[in-house]
């Protein structure tokens, strides 16, 4: 990228679409508004521009061996690129990325489930395994956010809040919650999101003709 144009900034990983314009990229750039709209005309454009930067980084430099650890690999690169750019997880799930590189994301998760059934299918699978991850990136994206502005860690507000929780569920209202609650495991976003992972690609791989295992 030339240096000196807009690709060259780089977003604090707590910041968000809605506070990014073009004003502020051109004082990051020591430059005047006018001088960027030469770049860019739009603050769309600007964050079409993030989002496909962005999708370089989750881009494996490899193909994997099978369809499942392609999709498993993309997966979890959209994971850490979010956690890294927590802005990311607000543009998720939208439009389809027209840039190059997310135009190959796309194409890289197309070609994992490429002959293994007929297109229709490759395209809902593809798009099952794309609203899992955005679900899931989103929740714990927002979990990090209520944890900055409320200055609470997740166990810590947990522990606020148990007084409430406990009487509530001594109502006897909530049977199946207070099983959760109190017999339930919990585990980290890691390995939670790579437990659901496991199971919607079990459930793609029950579409797939033949069945893939």
């Amino acid at each position: 990228m030339a240096s000196g144009g807009p690709d060259d900034v780089r977003y604090e990983p707590g910041s968000a679409p809605g506070a990014v314009s073009l004003r502020k990229v051109a004082a990051r750039l020591n430059a005047g508004p006018m001088r960027l709209y030469g770049y860019i005309s739009t603050k769309q454009e600007l964050l079409d521009l993030m989002l496909d930067e962005v999708h370089a980084e989750i881009l494996p430099k490899e193909r994997a061996g099978d369809w499942r650890a392609a999709l498993r690999t993309l997966a979890h690169r959209t994971r850490q690129a979010a956690l890294r750019h927590v802005w990311l997880a607000d543009l998720l799930g939208g439009r389809p990325t027209l840039g190059p590189n997310g135009l190959a994301v796309t194409e890289a998760r197309l070609a994992a489930l490429h002959g293994l059934s007929d297109i229709d299918t490759v395209l809902r699978a593809a798009e099952t395994v794309s609203a899992y991850c955005t679900g899931a990136i989103r929740r714990e994206v927002a979990n990090l956010r209520a944890e900055r502005t409320t200055g609470l860690s997740k166990l810590e507000w947990q522990r606020a809040h148990g007084p409430h929780v406990t009487r509530m569920l001594a109502t006897g209202r909530f049977p199946a919650l207070a099983e959760a609650v109190h017999a339930g495991t919990d585990v980290d976003a890691e390995s939670s999101f790579a437990t659901g992972l496991e199971w919607v690609l079990d459930a793609v791989a029950a579409q797939l003709d033949p069945p893939q295992v």
